[in-house]
């Protein structure tokens, strides 16, 4: 779901840009920081692409369904119609 060398990569760039007095605490401000980013970002409500894209798909099948359903309804009310006219 979440890919841990994103935040890691994250993490490390946050570390890098400390200004030059503050580089001996970088070690412990990047593992901090990652640690920060792995606890929000599994708070957040997502799901990954994959699980996004199977989603997707099943979507279009229940809709391609429900559009077929809705033509053999509208066909057997018209049949009906047709019937109760006579």
């Amino acid at each position: 779901m979440i890919n841990p060398k994103k935040i890691e990569e994250v993490a490390k760039q946050l570390a890098e840009s400390l200004p030059s007095g503050l580089k001996q605490f970088a070690g412990e401000f990047e593992d901090k920081s990652k640690q920060i980013m792995q606890n929000q970002l599994m708070k957040l409500d997502v799901v990954s692409h994959e699980e996004f894209e199977v989603q997707q798909h099943v979507l279009l099948k229940t809709r391609e369904k429900l559009e077929a359903l809705q033509a053999q309804v509208d066909a057997l009310e018209k049949r009906l119609s047709e019937i109760e006219s006579e």
